[in-house]
C-alpha cells in the first residue's frame, strides 16, 4: 500500500463514470467560485500523512503488529478486470475530490487497503490508473469488510461485511439498470420532432423518475437509521403536490416558494459528520443560499447562525460550515454582506475557535475582520484628516455636501489610470450640479510629481485631493493608530466609497454606473418625501 502525496490530493478532471450521487443529485432537478482557501486546508489535514511521492511499483510488504478493528479499516477488494496496477481510494470534500489511499492490485485483481486510523465517514470511491472514476462505496463505522466487482458490469457488485454497503450495492445494481434507459429517453428528446413524440417521451421520462425516487423512499422506509436513508433525505427536494393559489384563482408563487423554504431541509441532520464527504451537500447549500434566503445581510445572519447552531454536535461539519460561509463573505459578491463575515468573527474566531487553523489562515482572518469593522454600512464613516499638496489639512467631516464619494487610487495603478478619468467624466456631466463632493486620497505616498501630472493632465479640477506622506504613516504605526488602510479596507486601488450628507456609508466598492444609479435612486425618494 501506498500514501499518496499531500500536494497530488486535489483532483479535478476525472473522467466521470458511475458517479452515483453526483447523477442522481442532477436527476432530481437541482441546478447547483475558486476552492474555498480555508477548506483546502482542512481536507489536507483530514486526508492524512503521506509520502512525497507516488510508488509505480507494488512495495514489499512490510510486518506489521496486528491492528484492533475498532481503530483501523481494512478493504479486501477484487476490482476485475483490472490487474498488476495501482487502483487509487479517494473521497469527496465539498465539491472537491481528494485521493485518500492506493493499493497494488495483484495479477487476480485483488488488492487491500488498510490502516490504523479509521477513515472519516462518507462516499468514497474507485480511481483507476487512468483517473477514471469507477464505482462508489460508503463508509461508516464498519471499515473491514470485502468489495468483489466488475468494473463493466456493476450490476454483479457484491460487497460482504458491511450492512450500509450491502444496501447501497443493491440500490448500486437497481441505478445500473434504470440509468440506460433515463439516458435514452433524454436522447430520444433531444430529437423529438412532434409536440406528440415529446409529451410521450416526457411521460417516460415522469415514470422512470418516480421509479427511482420510489426505490430511494423504500430504502429509506425499510432502513431509516441508515446512512443511505440520511443521504437520500438529504437529496430529497420539497414537492408541492398542490400549488397554493391566490384569491384570484391564480397560482400563488410567493407562497409555493415560502414552502419550499420552510421545507428545503426536511430531515437533515446538520450535525451529520459524514455529510461533508458527499458530491451533493455543498450543492444543496449553495442552491438554498442562492435562491430562497434574501441577500440582505441580516437575513443571511440568520439563516447561518441557524446552520452553525445546528452543527455544533459535529466537529468536522461545524468546522466545515464555517470554512465556507467565511470564505463566502469575507470578500462577498453582493455589497453589504461582509457583515455575515463579521457575525462569524464576533461569535466564532474571536472567541477561539481557531485551532483547526494554521497561523497564516489565522492572521488574515483576524486582518480582515479589524479591516471591517469601521466600514460597515450604515455607519460613520471613519474619520480622515489629510493633507493636500500644499500640507494644509482638509478633514473629510468639514466637507458639506448631499453625498460625498471617498475614492482611493494610485497615479501608477493601471486600473484606476482606467476608472479615475471616468469618475471625472461623471463628475463634470451629473454629479457636480446635483453637489456631490469627490474626496480623492492618493494611496502611493512615493509618487507626488506622478500625481500632480495625473490631476494635471486629466484635469481632476473640484475635487479634494489629499495624501499621507511616509513620515506621517511611520508616525501612526508607531503611536498605534489605524490609517486610512486599515479604516476603509483599501488593499486594492481604486476602492471607492459613497457617503450620504452625515457622512454615513451608504455605498462600497460598486461599479462607477452603480455608484450613479444609487445616487439618483436616493435623490428621487428624498424629492417624493419632500413633494408628500
Amino acid at each position: 500500500m501506498a500514501k499518496l502525496p499531500i500536494n497530488t490530493i486535489l483532483l479535478h478532471r476525472f473522467n466521470k463514470r458511475n458517479i452515483l450521487f453526483e447523477y442522481i443529485y442532477v436527476l432530481i432537478g437541482n441546478t447547483m467560485r475558486a476552492l474555498y482557501i480555508f477548506l483546502i486546508a482542512v481536507c489536507m489535514q483530514y486526508a492524512g500523512a503521506a509520502q512525497t511521492t507516488v510508488q509505480k511499483t507494488p512495495a514489499k510488504p512490510a510486518t506489521q503488529p496486528k491492528i484492533a478493528a475498532d481503530d483501523s479499516y481494512q478493504l479486501d477488494v477484487v476490482i476485475k478486470p483490472l490487474k498488476n496496477c495501482w487502483i487509487y481510494l479517494g473521497t469527496y470534500y465539498s465539491k472537491n475530490k481528494i485521493l485518500v489511499d492506493s493499493a497494488w492490485f495483484d495479477n487476480n485483481s485483488k488488492g487491500t487497503y488498510k490502516g490504523n486510523k479509521k477513515l472519516y465517514e462518507g462516499i468514497y470511491f474507485f480511481v483507476s490508473p487512468s483517473h477514471t472514476l469507477l464505482f462508489e462505496i460508503l463508509i461508516d463505522k464498519t471499515q473491514h469488510f470485502s468489495v468483489i466487482a466488475d468494473s463493466a458490469h456493476l450490476e454483479n457488485l457484491a460487497i460482504a461485511g458491511s450492512p450500509e454497503n450491502e444496501i447501497f450495492a443493491g440500490y448500486t445494481r437497481y441505478l445500473t439498470k434504470i440509468t440506460p434507459q433515463l439516458n435514452e429517453q433524454r436522447s430520444l428528446m433531444a430529437n423529438a420532432k412532434t409536440a406528440a413524440d415529446s409529451a410521450a417521451i416526457d411521460s417516460k421520462q415522469k415514470a422512470l423518475n418516480k421509479a427511482l425516487n420510489d426505490y430511494r423512499q423504500s430504502l429509506i422506509d425499510n432502513y431509516p437509521e441508515s446512512m443511505v436513508a440520511s443521504f437520500f433525505q438529504t437529496l430529497k427536494v420539497p414537492e408541492i403536490k398542490t400549488w397554493p393559489l391566490k384569491q384570484d384563482g391564480t397560482r400563488d408563487s410567493l407562497a409555493a416558494w415560502q414552502y419550499m423554504k420552510e421545507h428545503f431541509w426536511d430531515n437533515v441532520n446538520f450535525s451529520d459528520n459524514s455529510l461533508v464527504r458527499t458530491p451533493f451537500f455543498d450543492p444543496k447549500l449553495d442552491d438554498y443560499y442562492k435562491n430562497y434566503v434574501s441577500q440582505e445581510p441580516d437575513s443571511v445572519i440568520k439563516e447561518v447562525n441557524y446552520m452553525m447552531l445546528s452543527s455544533r454536535g459535529g466537529k468536522e461539519i461545524h468546522h466545515f460550515l464555517l470554512g465556507k460561509f467565511t470564505d463566502k463573505y469575507i470578500n462577498p459578491a453582493i455589497m453589504g454582506q461582509d457583515k455575515v463575515f463579521l457575525f462569524l468573527f464576533d461569535n466564532y474566531f474571536s472567541k477561539g475557535d481557531t485551532l483547526w487553523l494554521n497561523e497564516k489562515q489565522r492572521k488574515y482572518i483576524f486582518d480582515r475582520a479589524y479591516s471591517l469593522m469601521a466600514n460597515q454600512l450604515n455607519l460613520p464613516a471613519p474619520q480622515l484628516d489629510l493633507k493636500d499638496m500644499q500640507g494644509k489639512v482638509v478633514s473629510l467631516y468639514s466637507i458639506k455636501a448631499p453625498f460625498t464619494f471617498v475614492a482611493f487610487w494610485d497615479p501608477t495603478c493601471g486600473h484606476c489610470k482606467t476608472e479615475i478619468p471616468l469618475v471625472d467624466s461623471i463628475y463634470k456631466a451629473k454629479w457636480k450640479a446635483l453637489g456631490v463632493a469627490v474626496y480623492s486620497v492618493n494611496t502611493n505616498e512615493n509618487t507626488l510629481e506622478e500625481w500632480k501630472k495625473f490631476i494635471q493632465d486629466y484635469h481632476l479640477d473640484n475635487w479634494h485631493h489629499v495624501w499621507q506622506t511616509k513620515e506621517e504613516r511611520t508616525a501612526d504605526e508607531k503611536a498605534g493608530r489605524a490609517n486610512y488602510r486599515q479604516l476603509y479596507d483599501v488593499y486594492q486601488t481604486p476602492t471607492m466609497y459613497l457617503l450620504d450628507a452625515d457622512k454615513q456609508i451608504i455605498a462600497k466598492k460598486l461599479s462607477i454606473d452603480q455608484y450613479d444609479a444609487l445616487i439618483e435612486a436616493k435623490l428621487k425618494l428624498t424629492n417624493k418625501k419632500t413633494t408628500n
